[in-house]
C-alpha cells in the first residue's frame, strides 16, 4: 500500500468539500479565502505527511492533518486475537515451568524411593543371611540358662554341637575317654584365689546342674552380636596378620614371650585375669597362648586359649574365656569358640566364650586361671585343660596341616588391636593397663611357662625370648624364681607421653 498517497487523497477530499460548501454559503471574497485557506492545508497537510513518513514509516494510521482529525481505530477482532495470542503464550509458559517442576520433583522422588527399595532390599538379604547364620550356629537346646551378666546358655546335646557339622565329623560323637596327661602335670597346683564364670551363679535348684550330663554350654549368638561385626562374612574370625610384628606394626602390637627351635607337643602356663579399657568398639585386648606350626605365611597352623575384652564379639567389656584356631593364617579357615565347625567340646561345666568372674584388682587380690594344651600321643587330636583339671575338649587332628604331627613354637603374651581411629595411638590397655616394671599385684603377668616334649612330658620352657612391639606403649620383662618357675609381667596403657 502508498501509504503517503492514500493519506494525500483523503485529506484533499476534505479540502474540496470545504470549498464546495463555502461556494454555496458565502460571498466571492468568502469563497476566494477558502480556497486560499483550503491551498494552505493541503500544502501543510502535504509537508506534515511527507516528514511523518520520513520520520516513522510504520505509523500510517496515527498521521493527520493539522485539523486533529481521529487515526483509523485497530480492529476489535484483531484486539482479541492479540490479547488471546498472549494470554495463550503466558498460560504455555507458566504450564512448561510447572510440568518442568512437577518432572524434576518427580525424578528425585523416583530416585528416592528407588534408592529407599535398594535399601530395604539390601537390609532384608542382610537379615536373611543372619538369620540363616544364626541357624546354623545356635542349635536346639534342652536347657536354657539366663546368665546375670545377660548372656543366655544353651544345654546342647554334644552331638549336635556345631562341630558335628563338619564333613568329617558328621554322625560321629565326641571323644568321652579322657587322653593321657603329660607327666609332670600338677593337678593340686596352688591357684591364687579361685576362678568362675558368670552363668555358673544363675538361680537354679540347689540339687539341679547347670547343663545335664551328655550336653555341654553354648553361649547363645544373638543377631546384635552378628550385626555388631566389619562383615557378615568375617563374624567370628580374627582379621588376617601375622603372629608377631616388629615395631613397625600399627595396627596389632604385642607383648610376648616365645620359645622356638624345636619341636613342641604343646605348652603350659597360669595369666591373671583382668578388666582392661578398650577404646572402641572394633578393637581388642587379649591374654593368651599360641600354639603354632607353619612358616608365617599362608599356612600357618594354630591353636589359641586365653582370655579377651572384646566388645565387637561379645557387645560388653567384660573378660571371657576364648578358644581360636586356623591352617591357613587367619584367611578362610577356623573361628572364635564354637561359632563354627573345628573345636569339639566334651565338658558341661565350662561355656567358652562366657565371662570370667572375679578379675584382679590394682594393689588388690589377684586371680588367675591356667591353660594346658597338649597333643595326644594316642589319637593326635589337640586338647584343652582350663582350669585345676577342667578338661574342655579338643581340635581334631584332621583340621591341620603341619600342626598334624607337631608344633614349631609356643607363644604367650598379650596383644591388643590399635586403629589410630582418632588419629594417634589407642588408649586401648593390654593386661592390666600398667607397665610390667609395676610387679605384682599392679601388673599382669604370666607364671610356670612350659611346653610338652616328644616325650608328653611338661619342662620348662627355657630360653624364652621377649619381645614387645613398642616398648613405650606396652611393654614386658622377665624373671624366674623357685615358686613361679620361668615368668614375665607384661602390659601397658597404650597412648601416653612417651606413646603419642
Amino acid at each position: 500500500m502508498d501509504l503517503v498517497g492514500e493519506v494525500f487523497k483523503w485529506t484533499k477530499t476534505r479540502n474540496i468539500r470545504c470549498c464546495c460548501c463555502s461556494d454555496l454559503h458565502h460571498t466571492s471574497r468568502q469563497h476566494h479565502q477558502c480556497r486560499c485557506t483550503s491551498t494552505q492545508q493541503t500544502q501543510q497537510v502535504l509537508t506534515h505527511t511527507t516528514t511523518t513518513t520520513k520520520s516513522q514509516t510504520n505509523s500510517s494510521l496515527m498521521a493527520s492533518s493539522t485539523t486533529s482529525t481521529t487515526p483509523p481505530k485497530i480492529p476489535p477482532l484483531v484486539l482479541i486475537l492479540l490479547l488471546v495470542s498472549l494470554t495463550v503464550n503466558s498460560v504455555v509458559s507458566i504450564t512448561t515451568q510447572q510440568n518442568n517442576t512437577t518432572t524434576n520433583k518427580n525424578t528425585t522422588n523416583h530416585h528416592f524411593k528407588a534408592n529407599q527399595t535398594l535399601k530395604s532390599q539390601q537390609q532384608l538379604h542382610k537379615l536373611k543371611r543372619v538369620k540363616a547364620l544364626l541357624k546354623k550356629i545356635n542349635k536346639p537346646p534342652i536347657k536354657t540358662i539366663q546368665s546375670p551378666d545377660g548372656d543366655l546358655i544353651d544345654c546342647v546335646l554334644s552331638h549336635q554341637q556345631p562341630a558335628f557339622d563338619h564333613p568329617q565329623l558328621q554322625g560321629q560323637r565326641p571323644i568321652l575317654d579322657p587322653p593321657e596327661r603329660p607327666a609332670g602335670f600338677d593337678t593340686n597346683e596352688t591357684v591364687l584365689e579361685r576362678f568362675e564364670q558368670l552363668w555358673w551363679n544363675a538361680e537354679t535348684e540347689e540339687t539341679e546342674e547347670l547343663c545335664p550330663e551328655g550336653t555341654i554350654p553354648i553361649r547363645r549368638t544373638t543377631e546384635e552380636d552378628v550385626l555388631r561385626a566389619s562383615s557378615i562374612r568375617r563374624f567370628g574370625t580374627k582379621l588376617r596378620r601375622p603372629i608377631r610384628r616388629d615395631s613397625s606394626s600399627s595396627t596389632h602390637e604385642h607383648a610376648v614371650g616365645y620359645i622356638t627351635g624345636q619341636q613342641f607337643y604343646g605348652g603350659k602356663a597360669s595369666l591373671n585375669v583382668w578388666a582392661p579399657r578398650v577404646a572402641n568398639l572394633y578393637e581388642f585386648s587379649l591374654s593368651q597362648m599360641w600354639v603354632i606350626s607353619g612358616s608365617f605365611g599362608n599356612d600357618l597352623n594354630t591353636v589359641e586359649a586365653g582370655w579377651q575384652v572384646s566388645p565387637e564379639l561379645y557387645g560388653d567389656s567384660r573378660p571371657r574365656f576364648f578358644t581360636y584356631w586356623t591352617t591357613d593364617a587367619y584367611q578362610a579357615t577356623g573361628c572364635y569358640n564354637l561359632l563354627c565347625s573345628g573345636f569339639v567340646q566334651t565338658n558341661n561345666k565350662v561355656a567358652i566364650g562366657a565371662a570370667i568372674s572375679p578379675t584382679s584388682g590394682y594393689g588388690g587380690r589377684q586371680f588367675d586361671i591356667s591353660i594346658l594344651v597338649w597333643k595326644d600321643p594316642k589319637h593326635g587330636h589337640w586338647w584343652l585343660e582350663f582350669g585345676p583339671g577342667l578338661l574342655v575338649g579338643y581340635w581334631p587332628v584332621f583340621l591341620f596341616s603341619h600342626l598334624r604331627s607337631h608344633a614349631s613354637m609356643v607363644q604367650f603374651g598379650g596383644e591388643i588391636v590399635n586403629t589410630r581411629a582418632s588419629g594417634f595411638h589407642t588408649s586401648t590397655e593390654m593386661g592390666s593397663g600398667h607397665f610390667s616394671g609395676e610387679g605384682f599385684g599392679k601388673a599382669s603377668y604370666f607364671r610356670n611357662l612350659q611346653v610338652v616334649d616328644w616325650d608328653n612330658s611338661l619342662i620348662p620352657a627355657s630360653n624364652i625370648r621377649l619381645m614387645a612391639d613398642h616398648p613405650s606403649c606396652y611393654d614386658i620383662r622377665g624373671g624366674s624364681n623357685a615358686g613361679w618357675g620361668n615368668y614375665f609381667y607384661y602390659g601397658g596403657p597404650g597412648r601416653n607421653v612417651r606413646c603419642p
